[in-house]
């Protein structure tokens, strides 16, 4: 995550990792060069208000630095795609940050198309 952005722990992650593990519709996959994790991608299911089927969602994708550009990312991608389908999924949205432009780029390559914006608000603090 650290990677992407998100400074974390890996006591954190292990956290989070046991958490996710529990819920049937997330899944995680990893990429391993030799012994070592060179990637990972992480996905759930969801009903929606706007569809009658269940959708797909790819939550979190990291290569690490050296790997990138050799294929593991559209690897993972191919097995969580296929990982959907099994579960008869057939539509898939994600998230990426305006100022990612490479993945911009990745994603297009492998068939993704932009539709819309996303919109967030942090609730810390505002809860009493």
């Amino acid at each position: 995550m650290g990677e992407l952005g998100y400074p974390t722990r890996g006591s954190d992650m292990e956290m989070r990792l046991e958490a996710i593990a529990k819920e049937s519709h997330y899944r995680t996959f990893v990429a391993m060069h030799g012994a070592k994790i060179c990637g990972m991608i992480g996905t759930c299911c969801l009903y929606s208000y706007e569809h009658n089927n269940l959708g797909g969602r790819i939550l979190a994708l990291v290569v690490s630095e050296t790997m990138r550009g050799k294929g593991v990312g559209e690897e993972l991608v191919r097995v969580a795609e296929k990982d959907f389908i099994e579960r008869n999924v057939r539509r898939i949205a994600l998230n990426t940050r305006f100022q990612r432009e490479d993945a911009h780029r990745f994603y297009e390559r492998l068939g993704y198309q932009k539709n819309g914006y996303r919109f967030v608000k942090d609730l810390e603090g505002l809860a009493d």
